[in-house]
């Protein structure tokens, strides 16, 4: 009993303590340069449920993103959506291509597990699915990353 009242003490000072580190607290979003022209509202409402929190500078920061090791994770995640795919910064080409994003759809690897079982907007359907793969790639194609916007 002696050993496991230490156990958790010890556990308690650790995190404590790594409440010190730096990383993980930088919870800014850059300006948004310029969105992907959606097809539809209903396609963008689609894309900011599922994957605008790490995939556009427009994420939102939860409680838990302030408390270490989840801020760390968090802001892993974020910087690498970003970096991948961002949605607020079109005017530059995208590291994922269209297939890509729409293998990861079909294939249920976005948004990911660990998003979805604390986000209960991203739990797509598969009409769901279906709809944000088919709006994302009308809008793709039609305002393909790294181009200047079209005028309507």
């Amino acid at each position: 009993m002696r050993l496991l009242f230490r156990l958790i003490i010890l556990l308690a000072v650790v995190l404590a303590l790594i409440q010190l580190i730096p990383y993980g607290r930088d919870h800014t979003n850059p300006a948004t340069v310029r969105e992907l022209a959606w097809n539809a509202p209903a396609t963008r409402v689609l894309a900011q449920n599922a994957c605008f929190a790490c995939h556009s500078n427009l994420t939102t920061w939860p409680w838990y993103t302030h408390v270490a090791p989840l801020s760390w994770l968090t802001e892993h995640d974020v910087q690498a959506g970003r970096a991948k795919l961002n949605f607020s910064e079109w005017q530059r080409p995208q590291e994922a291509d269209l297939q890509q994003v729409v293998n990861a759809l079909r294939g249920k690897s976005m948004p990911p597990l660990e998003y979805r079982l604390l986000h209960k907007e991203a739990r797509l359907t598969d009409a769901q699915r279906q709809q944000l793969e088919g709006g994302l790639v009308a809008s793709w194609t039609k305002d393909p990353p790294g181009h200047k916007q079209r005028s309507p």
